[in-house]
């Protein structure tokens, strides 16, 4: 049994460290605490994004362990023949050369398994660590500091208008410097290079995080991490946004993507922000294209040239002035968008006009460059069909990368948060470029004090934010403290001055921003004000500490009392979103209406838009003869997912059991507008018409549902009635 267990668990090692390796091949880093910090759901959907799925794949998950186990039953055929010093000598050497390859800080050569436990192991003690230390400050709320502090460094570069000006944020997905301006992979962004000279263009910037997670909350909130990134706490401190600040001086507030918000929690980060509206996947509509799957049969959703075309329909619609934030998508895993094989063509044109050395260093990156190629060339399209529209002589335009994208080698794990940003406004009196370095955290607090100072926005006497405010020096230099979550759970790289700690190693940054290694003496200063760093971010998301007064909006959360927690947790322990579903709808069916609410409420507060839930909560309200309360989910159900056809369907039903016909109509019109050709919506729609005597429409919905179903017998009887 010693002997089998041995081999079974050697065996797994085996499996796991190839599926680790795997991992390291495609991401170029080990995988390590980040594993706690998704949920199993966006672990399933970031691996299938990046794996094309085929039969090779498996073949060393097959190959190495039957090759394992081949030698265990060859060593034991052959018993004392083996001479015992081969077998010395192959300990020696193996095992020498895991002392020398061991303690390579280079990913490639740690063993995977190691340094996954390992990190799991340092991230459990430090957060520990965290919770027992004490974070000593003067004051309640440390960030808290006179308004005024944040100077407005903007305003000489602008020409200000009457008008509050709209702005518009574009982030661009795996967007690094290495692949813009002279950056190692350059060449492949030529629109991108060519707003340099027009902009505003800082080149040494960086991002909070090195995943998207970390973008959204620096970018919009000047936040803290949490434990995991800010969007994953349970319950959100309170604190205000560029979001919150704009929207309650009469912004409209919209965000614009192509995949599904409810990726890495940021519907629950938009919506307690007081977002007006949001556009995802689920809103596209008919007209538009989604980007092709990839072998395993996933895509993100839909390409930038897609999410631009909706934005732009949509902005027709929205009142002025507007924050407008844009997230890309196509430049990501699996790299699938529109005319690939064209862009591929012109990555190879590219590549033939470079020497031989840099070729040869590229051209396994083909796919990767040719999606950087069709991201610039739809930002370009973009830029130009915004410039036809009236208010575009009043928009600001804020432009960079959530973070470097993944899948090519960096060159240290500073360039994974290296990238470029631009301010890009007709607006703009003069240009720059600055060399100092700031962050994606410095953005909000710079922007609020620009607007405030030159716009009928209402003034803040004190704010509260982690960021400084961005630096407009040309020279070289820092006057940060950024601390970098390089993956959720993951605070192990800080940039303090000139200097850059990571993996528990100190580099000096150049100007160039490459880093050497340094043995100044400054280790002790740079670790003690990365831990102070540290610290004050436990106090402010666990104490509830960024500030005490926020903007208030309606929440999407739902609270539960500790008997309903105790119910939740019995019911649903082990169970999937999708299982927890058909227990609802059990619990529903069998009439127990309330406990099957509780469960939809459970679910919905990490996933808002699975709308499944949000339609049997309506019709258990319905079924109460509670029709308010069912109309405002259905509705809801609707606003998130105006394309698909159960919340119609549900919400007519409501208003056909509470005698609100004219609004059963103007709701089944809705889902007809919306190319939901469903024979139960146009049925009922015609059954409406009949109750509020309009007998031609109910006629005409019922013929042409007999031109489809002819022998319908529902249908038939229904036409007889109204002759």
């Amino acid at each position: 049994m010693a002997i089998i267990a041995i081999k079974v668990s050697f065996t797994l090692i085996i499996i796991i460290q190839l599926a680790l390796t795997g991992y390291s091949l495609t991401t170029h880093i080990n995988l390590g605490s980040d594993l706690l910090g998704y949920s199993l759901n966006d672990i399933y959907t970031t691996v299938t994004s990046s794996l094309s799925i085929s039969f090779v794949m498996f073949l060393p998950f097959i190959i190495i362990p039957l090759l394992y186990l081949g030698l265990i039953q060859l060593f034991h055929s052959m018993g004392n023949k083996i001479n015992p010093k081969i077998i010395v000598l192959i300990v020696f050497v193996f095992g020498g050369l895991n002392f020398v390859i061991a303690n390579n800080d280079k990913p490639v050569y740690q063993n995977k398994l190691h340094f996954l436990i390992c990190d799991i192991i340092r991230s459990k003690k430090e957060e520990a660590l965290l919770s027992e230390s004490h974070f000593s400050s003067k004051k309640e709320y440390p960030l808290e500091k006179p308004a005024e502090d944040t100077k407005d460094v903007l305003s000489p570069f602008f020409n200000i208008h009457q008008e509050k000006p709209n702005i518009v944020f574009i982030i661009m997905e795996g967007l690094g410097s290495d692949f813009t301006d002279d950056g190692e992979y350059s060449g492949f962004t030529p629109y991108l290079d060519s707003l340099i000279s027009k902009s505003l263009y800082w080149e040494n910037f960086v991002s909070n995080a090195g995943r998207t997670f970390g973008a959204l909350p620096a970018l919009m909130g000047s936040l803290p991490f949490g434990k995991n990134g800010f969007m994953e706490l349970n319950t959100f401190p309170k604190h205000n946004s560029l979001i919150s600040i704009l929207k309650s001086n009469g912004y409209t507030t919209s965000y614009y993507c192509g995949d599904d918000i409810t990726f890495d929690k940021k519907s629950a980060f938009l919506e307690h922000n007081g977002i007006d509206n949001i556009i995802d996947v689920n809103k596209f509509g008919p007209g538009y294209s989604m980007a092709k799957k990839n072998s395993g049969g996933f895509s993100w959703g839909y390409p930038d040239t897609e999410i631009y075309r909706k934005t732009l329909f949509e902005l027709n619609h929205k009142n002025q002035p507007r924050l407008d934030i844009i997230m890309t998508l196509s430049n990501h895993e699996p790299f699938e968008f529109p005319s690939k094989n064209n862009y591929l063509k012109k990555v190879e044109t590219i590549l033939n006009s470079k020497s031989y050395f840099e070729r040869n260093k590229l051209k396994d990156y083909t796919e990767i460059f040719a999606s950087l190629l069709y991201t610039d060339n739809s930002l370009q399209k973009f830029m130009e069909d915004y410039s036809k529209r009236p208010d575009y002589a009043n928009t600001i335009f804020i432009i960079t990368g959530d973070h470097r994208l993944i899948p090519i080698p960096q060159k240290d794990n500073l360039s994974r948060f290296h990238v470029p940003f631009y301010i890009y406004s007709p607006m703009l009196k003069k240009t720059a470029k600055f060399k100092s370095i700031s962050s994606h955290n410095d953005v909000t607090p710079s922007l609020v004090s620009f607007l405030t100072h030159n716009y009928k926005i209402n003034k803040l006497e004190k704010t509260y934010w982690v960021g400084q405010g961005i630096d407009t020096t040309r020279e070289f230099r820092n006057i940060h403290s950024i601390p970098l979550m390089r993956y959720k759970g993951s605070l192990i790289d800080y940039i303090y001055k000139d200097y850059f700690y990571t993996d528990g190693n100190l580099y000096k940054i150049d100007s160039n921003f490459n880093i050497i290694e340094s043995n100044d003496d400054i280790l002790n200063s740079v670790t003690a004000s990365f831990n102070e760093s540290k610290n004050l971010n436990t106090y402010l998301t666990t104490k509830n500490k960024i500030t005490p007064i926020s903007a208030k909006f309606k929440s999407a959360s739902y609270v539960f009392t500790s008997k309903e927690m105790t119910y939740i947790k019995k019911v649903s322990k082990g169970l999937n979103s999708d299982q927890i579903f058909l227990l609802a709808r059990k619990l529903a069916l069998n009439k127990e209406h309330v406990k099957a609410r509780l469960l939809c409420d459970y679910v919905l507060n990490n996933k808002p838009n699975y709308v499944d839930f949000r339609i049997l909560k309506g019709r258990t309200f319905a079924w109460d003869g509670d029709y308010k309360n069912a109309e405002i989910e259905l509705l809801e159900a609707i606003n998130r997912m105006p394309f698909y056809q159960d919340g119609y369907s549900a919400l007519m039903d409501v208003y056909f059991w509470s005698d609100q016909n004219k609004k059963a109509i103007k709701i089944g019109k809705q889902a007809l507008s919306n190319k939901i050709n469903d024979p139960e919506i146009s049925f009922k729609l015609a059954k409406s018409y009949q109750r509020v005597k309009n007998k031609l429409e109910a006629t005409k919905q019922i013929d042409s549902l007999l031109s489809v179903y002819p022998e319908n017998q529902e249908y038939l009887k229904f036409k007889k009635s109204l002759q």
